[in-house]
């Protein structure tokens, strides 16, 4: 399975993927109420992008990871955060403990787990009045626009999934997708929040994050190959060796609603 794929290089996908806006960490953590006495389940952690950030306010952080190399890497990088417990599970199968949760968050993970189960068991997993906060990342126009021109020609040549003529779109024209939210009776006041981020990549930094992209992973090692080689080159000889890339990042928040 795809979501399966970033298990298989933890330590890259450590080092390569980017955390988030300290906004929206504050954010969340506003609207969430985190503090000391706080508890927290963090489903699908990774290696712990979001929850360094989270356990920095003190609260107690259960973080449920499908990938066991994913789930040893976020142990070793949270082992400063005494009350972080990282378990390695399918959060669909994992059992809720008796005592509710303060806050259930998922940041770049939720599309992977089944949509017949995620919401459903978030709510499940949460006290009256807490609160969900689902982080869903974008792809987006900004940055070094040329380059993101450029670089689906690359894409055509090398990835035959690449439909012909994709571009990227500004944030403006992304529309929150809300409705699994709202249509689930025992959550409401679903708002959502955007931020934007640009990072620089250098050609080394950029080829690593795209390695730990599941697209990417899955194509044979000769066309992968290829496609990195493509992208190394427009980037060393067409911008100078480093390019900036923008994510749009939506913080949906939804409240559990008494029964």
């Amino acid at each position: 399975m795809l979501r399966e794929t970033f298990n298989d290089d933890a330590e890259l996908y450590d080092k390569a993927r980017p955390g988030y806006p300290p906004a929206l960490v504050g954010e969340l953590a506003r609207v969430a109420g985190l503090a000391p006495e706080s508890r927290v389940l963090e489903v699908g952690p990774g290696t712990g992008q979001l929850t360094r950030s989270l356990a920095g306010f003190g609260c107690h952080i259960t973080a449920v990871e499908l990938g066991d190399a994913m789930a040893a890497v976020a142990r070793r990088r949270l082992a400063r955060f005494p009350r972080v417990r990282v378990r390695n599970a399918e959060f669909e199968r994992w059992p809720l403990p008796q005592e509710p949760f303060d806050l259930v968050a998922c940041a770049t993970a939720f599309h992977w787990i089944d949509p017949a189960v995620r919401v459903e068991k978030a709510a499940d997993a949460l006290r009256v009045g807490g609160r969900l906060a689902v982080v869903v990342t974008h792809h987006v126009a900004g940055g070094t626009t040329g380059f993101f021109t450029r670089v689906q020609n690359c894409y055509e040549r090398h990835d035959p999934a690449t439909p012909p003529g994709v571009r990227l779109r500004p944030s403006s024209e992304i529309v929150p997708d809300t409705e699994e939210f709202e249509s689930c009776p025992r959550l409401g006041d679903v708002t959502v929040t955007r931020f934007e981020q640009d990072i620089t990549y250098t050609a080394d930094q950029y080829l690593d994050v795209l390695r730990t992209y599941s697209g990417h992973r899955a194509l044979d090692s000769t066309r992968r190959a290829g496609l990195l080689t493509c992208v190394r080159d427009l980037i060393e000889k067409g911008h100078g060796g480093r390019i900036t890339k923008r994510y749009l990042h939506e913080l949906i928040l939804a409240t559990r609603l008494a029964p």
